[in-house]
């Protein structure tokens, strides 16, 4: 088996809050949405830079208060611009992880958590 891809889930309750939150201040781009009919929950795929998330309003898809770690680089760059968008719900620090990694958390409106990390380069002596 050789796995090439995992997207996780995670549950949302607003559309327009999920919109703000991962389009407007990540970035992320909208791959798709689908309902089955109108005003019935949504359904949908964002995804930024390699990474994917499905964002789902119904009932049983995921439970609130998930957390997805991410190994990424250039962390840094996109926690400067994370912080110049002034998002008024979040205001993640950069920090130095007991684990050897530099780390930016954010918790959506629904209380999903996803903690992005870039290792830290051991200089070789």
């Amino acid at each position: 088996m050789q796995i090439t891809q995992v997207t996780p889930i995670f549950r949302i309750f607003d559309y327009a809050k999920a919109i703000e939150f991962y389009v407007d201040w990540l970035g992320f781009k909208i791959d798709w949405e689908h309902r089955f009919e109108d005003h019935s929950p949504i359904y949908m795929q964002v995804s930024k830079d390699g990474m994917t998330l499905h964002l789902s309003e119904h009932h049983g898809d995921a439970t609130p208060g998930a957390r997805t770690y991410v190994i990424c680089t250039d962390l840094k760059a996109y926690h400067e611009e994370l912080s110049r968008k002034n998002y008024k719900y979040n205001r993640p620090g950069y920090e130095k992880t007991f684990y050897g990694t530099y780390a930016v958390q954010v918790t959506d409106p629904f209380g999903n958590n996803i903690t992005f990390n870039e290792p830290i380069q051991q200089k070789e002596d």
